[in-house]
């Protein structure tokens, strides 16, 4: 910490290194990798490199605050690496002082291995494609050798194998064949499945099952417009498509409500920096209200900091399917390009991500981060009925949505950020992409783990875990966290106190200690779990500012307690844990769950989750706290899933209560509203007060032009 509190009065050089961001939070431009890049070459000349991590290493909470807060000086811009040495077991990781061009630190860490990079998973492709013991497994499954440009493999982590343990960076290749390179591969798996020495660059084993299955002879299953039109074509329609759907268009002829400086945005009372990195994608940190010129700051920072995909199969070699896709591939190596009008619609502003490729050099995503607005529906309503609802106020809302797409081999998880105007903050995963599949024998019973979605592919069941890692600072610092319960009254039916029976009441228990956290969602109780500030009392209700995580996607985890996948993330058992935020030597502390390095890792060492734990005895009411919600879904296959799946919705939200002292969204201008003094005086019927008028609303079926909603009486 002393080296943190010396670079925090660090000053950097004006000309040798790039110009430094704006803000200390922004991700590191493709200057400052490339500064970087060529820091390391330099400490490791004469040595094969292979870039794996250059990334923003944060400012401490600390020390971000004493410089936005406090008129302290400007954090040091540093960046984190990873890098691989060619004939080094172990990886080599440091921080760099990008102004200084000086490591402070650096070292080589044995016995585990870095994530997986997207040049990674092409790679491994290549390597299957050209092994002899590959194209005879080919062979065997009744693809020719001559087909090898046509044999396809999902590279995956290999989760843990004790085979190798950590020993050697290991990739398993999920095997498919294609009849054609537009073909979809997932309706033709093979029954075998080879493991990569990623640092060798070879097959070193091949995982064979006892009984072999031939490929399937079926027709691919694809889902591209020629596979459309041959399924679905006519005379009448030769496309196949739909023709009944009409374009539906977005349009901001004001333009944007939202305006950004640098990465640091202001939409409706909020403000925030959007961030972005290699492994969490998005971060949006500094978050806060302008509550009637009262800037009020609600949390540090939130991000999705880990996630798993857990398969159902007993049978080998699926237990090893548990992807750890955050910590094993990174949500922002694996993000899409977005596209004007397919991914996000209407007035666009996108943001650019950069990365190293394993030379060192950046590369750039296109659009990796879509900020728009869309409309949000009814904000609030009423109409009085004794005027026959002609006393009526409507005012509709928009929502702030900061979005990306990432593809996890054949899974695309589409994440939303949604800011509402009541003061409310949801995410909203959408799941879609292509189920993992395995091939099935034409007579084969594939029993309750999975289901056959297509003639011989079995989809096996699995669960899609989150790990949200919120990092309050609602109203300041020193939060606490409580569970929120539903209760009925305790005084029995035609007591003095509850004579009706009807009484119930809201149950609120305050962690105070880190196993006082581990909660589990109850639907009988309808649980929701509060952040609050106890010095930040609410002057109507008396209760303290808070905002209230509803949550209801909360399956446990279905695999046993004392399994690969529960020791490979302990964090998923509970719904919540709640642990003590610690800065970390040069910069921001406690990221990740599961662990820095999740790759290979067995679970058995303490690390992440586990390491913060200790415990259990940590006092995490009133201090500096950090969040974690586990939530997702459970996925039983189905034929309606294949060949690629309608997105599966699921969200949660972060509501503000008792940290406003009445409806906050008031102030938003009224679609139409009507007061009773103007219906009584019968004003002809002319809309006076509705200063939102909707004029571009029109009927349905209306054969005239003037036909506009709101100017009907």
């Amino acid at each position: 910490m002393e080296r943190l509190q010396q670079l925090a009065t660090h000053t950097i050089a004006a000309s040798s290194g790039p110009q430094r961001a704006l803000h200390p939070l922004d991700p590191l431009s493709a200057q400052e990798i490339k500064e970087v890049s060529s820091i390391i070459k330099e400490q490791y000349s004469g040595k094969k490199l292979n870039f794996n991590t250059i990334t923003l290493r944060e400012p401490s909470k600390k020390a971000y605050y004493s410089w936005k807060e406090k008129n302290g000086p400007m954090p040091p811009r540093l960046a984190y690496y990873v890098v691989i040495l060619e004939g080094v077991s172990a990886l080599q990781e440091g921080v760099v002082d990008i102004g200084s061009h000086k490591f402070v630190d650096k070292r080589q860490v044995d016995a585990v291995q870095p994530i997986l990079t997207p040049d990674d998973l092409r790679t491994t492709e290549g390597i299957v494609r050209n092994d002899a013991a590959v194209i005879k497994q080919c062979e065997i499954s009744g693809v020719p050798k001559e087909e090898m440009k046509n044999v396809y493999c999902d590279a995956w982590a290999i989760g843990y194998d004790e085979r190798w343990g950590a020993s050697k960076r290991l990739q398993q290749a999920l095997m498919y064949w294609r009849s054609d390179e537009n073909d979809s591969q997932y309706s033709h798996p093979l029954d075998f499945c080879p493991i990569v020495d990623m640092n060798a660059g070879k097959v070193i084993y091949i995982d064979i099952p006892n009984r072999r299955r031939k490929v399937s002879k079926h027709e691919h299953a694809n889902f591209h417009p020629d596979h459309v039109k041959y399924e679905f074509g006519t005379t009448e329609n030769p496309s196949g498509y739909r023709t009944d759907s009409k374009p539906i268009n977005i349009t901001q002829p004001e333009g944007v409500s939202f305006k950004f400086e640098g990465n640091v945005i202001e939409w409706s009372n909020f403000k925030l920096h959007v961030g972005f990195n290699y492994r969490e994608g998005i971060v949006l940190s500094d978050v806060a209200y302008n509550d009637h010129g009262k800037v009020r700051p609600i949390f540090h920072r939130i991000s999705l900091a880990e996630m798993i995909v857990p398969y159902g199969s007993p049978g080998y070699p699926h237990h090893r399917k548990h992807a750890l896709d955050i910590g094993e591939y990174g949500a922002g190596h694996c993000t899409n390009p977005l596209s004007l009008g397919c991914d996000c619609k209407g007035v666009i502003h996108y943001m650019d991500a950069h990365f190293p490729d394993k030379d060192g050099e950046p590369t750039t995503i296109k659009n990796a981060i879509c900020v728009h607005e869309e409309d949000d529906g009814v904000l609030f309503k009423h109409s009085d009925f004794r005027d026959d609802f002609q006393t009526t106020i409507v005012t509709r809302g928009t929502r702030l949505i900061i979005s990306q797409i990432f593809t996890a081999s054949n899974y695309e998880y589409c994440l939303y950020w949604i800011f509402k105007q009541d003061g409310t903050v949801k995410l909203e995963i959408r799941l879609t992409g292509i189920l993992n599949t395995y091939i099935c024998a034409e007579d084969e019973d594939v029993g309750p783990w999975g289901t056959q979605v297509y003639p011989q592919v079995n989809a096996h069941n699995h669960q899609h875990l989150f790990s949200l890692r919120i990092h309050p600072r609602i109203d300041g610092d020193n939060n606490s966290a409580a569970t929120s319960d539903c209760k009925q009254s305790p005084f029995p039916l035609g007591s003095e106190e509850n004579k009706y029976g009807n009484a119930f009441y809201n149950e609120k228990t305050t962690f105070k200690t880190v196993n006082d956290s581990f909660t589990n969602f109850e639907s009988s109780t309808a649980r929701t779990w509060d952040l609050f500030n106890s010095k930040s009392i609410n002057p109507n209700s008396g209760k303290p500012a808070s905002y209230k995580l509803v949550s209801t996607f909360c399956p446990p985890v279905l695999a046993k307690k004392g399994s690969l996948v529960c020791k490979r993330a302990p964090w998923a058992l509970n719904t919540t844990q709640v642990v003590p935020y610690q800065d970390e030597d040069y910069g921001y502390g406690r990221l990740y769950p599961s662990g820095d390095f999740v790759c290979q890792w067995d679970g058995d060492s303490v690390q992440g989750m586990g390491k913060w734990v200790s415990d259990g005895k940590d006092n995490i009411e009133n201090t500096d706290i950090l969040f974690f919600h586990t939530f997702g879904i459970t996925h039983f296959p189905a034929p309606e899933d294949f060949p690629v799946m309608p997105t599966e919705i699921f969200d949660l939200m972060l509501r503000p209560r008792n940290f406003f002292t009445g409806n906050p969204c008031l102030d938003v201008k009224p679609s139409y509203v009507r007061t009773t003094r103007e219906v009584k005086n019968d004003l002809n019927g002319r809309n006076t007060s509705a200063l939102g008028a909707d004029n571009s609303s029109r009927l349905a079926f209306s054969k005239t032009s003037s036909d506009f909603c709101c100017s009907k009486k």
